[in-house]
């Protein structure tokens, strides 16, 4: 038999019913109110991201645009490093087609690759200005070297080539850009050598990109770093091996010049080669270690 309960128990009943629904639609509410403000967050979190994005893909276009300028702007008789400037032209080239892949859709840049490469095609261009028409620079700024835990992050060796070059790297010296450009040669071999070794490269691709001589080609090396990362597309290896390449113009220009007496450089040149190859170094390093 059901208990019977008088109208002021019944009231209290439904006053408890009544104050646990008001809590349950509290709870409702606040949690609704909590997920508005986490998405109003991430949207403005994304927004800020995406701005500060495109301001940095703008300062980049304009700085890579203005340095093409002032290149093309360098009468011909002026120009002593013939084979940089074919070179960085060609670096221009191969950025241009990275662009066009994204652009087009056939590469999403799930690691923002792009803006790496504009930055580092524009540096390209700037060292070869500031080349042609290099100023005096403090003696000190040779053995200075912005180039941290890069190369220690993949081999003591590698650091330990760097501090020699950087050491040989005296305008006094005439063998100053032999020496260095010998040591930064094989250590920017080394760096890919030392993350995509040739049985590791054969084995993830048997039909790899070969040499001349059927060994693996650089572009093998490269291809296999940024498989690593999914960004292997065609247009980014060949952006990777002409701005190495460009690097290497300047080596081959730096040992077949004639500059100064006894063939000593200008302070002002040997800085830029130096610097040229730090950020070499750490644009590799970016895309082989992320």
């Amino acid at each position: 038999m059901a208990r019977r309960i008088t109208p002021a128990q019944a009231r209290s009943l439904m006053r408890q019913a009544q104050q646990k629904q008001q809590q349950q639609i509290r709870k409702v509410n606040s949690a609704i109110d909590k997920y508005n403000r986490d998405v109003k967050k991430a949207v403005n979190d994304y927004n800020r991201e995406a701005r500060a994005h495109n301001a940095r893909t703008r300062s980049n276009r304009a700085r890579l645009q203005s340095e093409l300028r002032r290149l093309n702007s360098t009468p011909a008789v002026s120009v002593r490093y013939t084979t940089s400037t074919r070179v960085v032209h060609a670096v221009e080239e191969r950025f241009t087609s990275v662009e066009s892949a994204v652009e087009s859709g056939r590469w999403d840049d799930p690691d923002n690759l792009l803006d790496l490469a504009e930055a580092e095609a524009a540096d390209s261009v700037a060292s070869l200005n500031r080349l042609l028409s290099a100023a005096e620079g403090a003696t000190a700024e040779l053995q200075a070297t912005t180039l941290t835990s890069e190369l220690m992050d993949i081999s003591p060796d590698l650091q330990d080539r760097w501090s020699g070059g950087l050491f040989a790297l005296n305008p006094a010296n005439p063998d100053a850009a032999r020496h260095f450009c010998t040591s930064a040669r094989e250590m920017m071999t080394s760096i890919l050598d030392a993350e995509a070794p040739d049985y590791a490269v054969i084995a993830a691709d048997p039909d790899y990109i070969k040499t001349p001589n059927g060994g693996v080609s650089r572009r093998a090396k490269i291809r296999y770093c940024l498989a690593q990362s999914g960004n292997a597309v065609s247009e980014m290896v060949e952006f990777v091996d002409a701005d190495i390449n460009g690097v290497i113009a300047l080596f081959d220009d730096f040992n077949h010049g004639t500059h100064g007496a006894a063939g000593r450089f200008p302070m002002g040149e040997l800085i830029v080669l130096k610097e040229r190859v730090e950020q070499a170094v750490k644009f590799i390093h970016r895309l082989v270690r992320g």
